[in-house]
């Protein structure tokens, strides 16, 4: 039973995000999930954590608490990457219902109400913080997430398998040590672990911050000291195609309420893998989703479909068919072990099983369209024009969106983002289209460590040219932010690269983050001048203050 309100309950999620019972929920596919094995599943949704009634109003649960701060990271929800509230910013007023480090706010009030009941977190936030990390907001190496909450054990990734063990364990009366894919505090270091350095070097000395992220994964048995204890990461589950099929198979309502917009326009997607062969440095994807592709069955993502036909709401569009790069469905492949996928050459670039999949997905009764709205990996895509043309001609809205980047190749380099020139891509795409109304949304990042004013110069000459060839390109312009765990996050706490140890510039005033931006917007006579002086006295070096002046005009270091 999942339900708002009730008596007596087995479990009690806590979450930031409104509750949907739908699969891009990540609370309402772990409640469901939960619901499934028989377990009666309570839900707190965005609770006032100003005061004990949200909190209470449930009961005490059987088996534990489980708290999220949501799908998104709740200082990232909070702030701009300028660092200003975003229900203050004029440009994008926005009030997320959340406190900042939502989890650990969460779990100190349910701890002061309901003392001994275990409580686990999970979710992006818990996971991307589960060692001592960086954290941009606070400007500081903070420790790890379980020891400031004060939680029993932390899940990371997805959760389903985690959470399933954790309520058998706790159910049976056993300890929770050893579970796959989970984070605990211990005050021994059992042997096979791989010990990294401590919070307390990390948080004194980049050198050792930089080693610390050069052995973090998801497939390693991982030990961090703090003080006279340590934070054990116990290697991940391995998630398989039944088991995907499983859990979207399940009976979501797909209700969405009203105050949840964010997901609406989602209410009838279809997740077809998980993962992302990427590995982005500026992408948290990697050390939580996991850096290889599971891919559903055809024959699962064929009958989800069918099952959404009968749906009172719909009207025949599909809103999306993929996963974090649509284009990697299929591409599932464990001969490699721990290499990097991209670059292998066992890897099926030739996108068959998912043109197969969209073909016969087209062909279901009720259907009218299927779109394909998350974003493709234009590099692999390239390797398949018979894909491109497959999305030109039947999936694409108006906009397929790509994700180059940047232009330079010392930048992208850092970023680990294709060098292949996304100009290539943009020929093909125009070839196929031909005279139809069809547009490339193009993803570009400013401010990223290693991009200086002649970097974001030369990317803003290639928008320049896009414009002029009518293309409106820059709808998808973001400031880099550093988030925990992060390669690109390493660089701009150490200014070094941890792939090579070699120096990196790093953009770190307010002022010179947001003449990058300029650069890059609409070119016309209101925002498009940036006076020569301004950038001139942009300073080269990284040696900039640590703190902030009155202005706010530095960022973080």
């Amino acid at each position: 039973m999942i339900a708002l309100e009730g008596e007596s309950f087995d479990i009690i999620l806590v979450s930031g995000d409104p509750y949907a019972d739908h699969p891009l929920s990540p609370v309402g596919v772990i409640a469901r999930v939960l619901d499934a094995k028989g377990y009666r599943v309570g839900l707190i949704e965005r609770p006032d954590w100003t005061s004990d009634r949200d909190f209470l109003k449930l009961g005490r649960p059987r088996l534990f608490f489980g708290v999220t701060s949501g799908s998104i990271d709740s200082c990232l929800a909070n702030y701009t990457p300028l660092l200003r509230r975003r229900e203050k910013d004029e440009f994008a007023p926005y009030h997320s219902g959340k406190p900042d480090r939502a989890v650990i706010v969460y779990c100190n009030k349910i701890k002061s109400l309901f003392p001994g009941v275990p409580i686990v977190i999970g979710g992006i936030e818990a996971s991307l913080r589960r060692f001592a990390h960086y954290d941009y907001w606070k400007n500081r190496v903070r420790r790890s997430i379980l020891l400031d909450s004060r939680a029993d054990i932390l899940v990371y990734g997805p959760g389903e398998l985690q959470a399933i063990e954790i309520a058998r364990r706790l159910e049976e009366g056993q300890d929770l040590k050893g579970i796959p894919g989970t984070a605990i505090v211990s005050r021994e270091l059992p042997p096979d672990f791989e010990e990294i350095p401590s919070f307390e070097e990390v948080s004194s000395e980049p050198e050792k911050f930089i080693v610390a992220q050069r052995k973090l994964a998801n497939y390693k048995a991982l030990a961090q000291k703090h003080a006279n204890r340590y934070v054990l990461q116990f290697p991940a589950p391995e998630y398989t195609p039944e088991i995907l099929d499983w859990i979207y198979s399940l009976p979501f309502s797909r209700h969405i309420p009203p105050d949840y917009p964010e997901l609406e326009m989602g209410k009838f997607s279809i997740v077809t893998h998980r993962g992302c062969l990427g590995r982005c440095s500026f992408c948290s994807l990697s050390l939580h989703q996991g850096d290889r592709i599971v891919s559903r069955s055809e024959e699962s993502i064929l009958e989800e479909i069918r099952h959404l036909t009968k749906h009172p709401d719909f009207k025949g569009y599909i809103d999306d068919l993929g996963g974090p790069t649509a284009n990697m469905y299929g591409m599932d492949c464990h001969r490699c072990q721990r290499g990097f996928c991209l670059t292998c050459n066992k890897l099926d670039r030739s996108h068959e099983r998912l043109i197969n999949l969209l073909r016969r997905a087209r062909q279901i009764p009720g259907v009218k369209k299927i779109f394909v709205r998350s974003g493709i990996r234009y590099d692999l895509a390239l390797n398949s024009p018979d894909y491109v043309k497959e999305l030109v001609d039947h999936h694409v809205s108006g906009l397929l969106k790509i994700a180059p980047e940047h232009i330079s190749p010392r930048v992208l380099r850092l970023m680990n983002k294709s060098e292949v020139p996304v100009e290539k891509f943009r020929q093909l795409f125009l070839k196929l289209t031909g005279s139809r109304k069809q547009h490339l949304k193009y993803y570009f990042m400013v401010a990223h460590p290693g991009t200086t004013v002649r970097e974001a110069r030369e990317l803003a000459t290639y928008i320049k040219k896009l414009e002029a060839e009518g293309e409106k390109p820059i709808e998808g312009v973001q400031i880099f932010t550093p988030t925990p765990m992060t390669r690109s996050t390493c660089m701009y706490y150490t200014g070094k690269d941890p792939e090579t140890g070699q120096e990196v510039y790093v953009p770190r005033t307010f002022e010179e983050k947001k003449a990058q931006k300029r650069l890059l917007q609409k070119y016309s006579p209101a925002n498009s001048y940036i006076p020569r002086q301004k950038f001139k006295n942009i300073k080269k070096s990284q040696k900039y203050k640590k703190t902030r002046d009155n202005k706010n005009r530095y960022c973080p270091k």
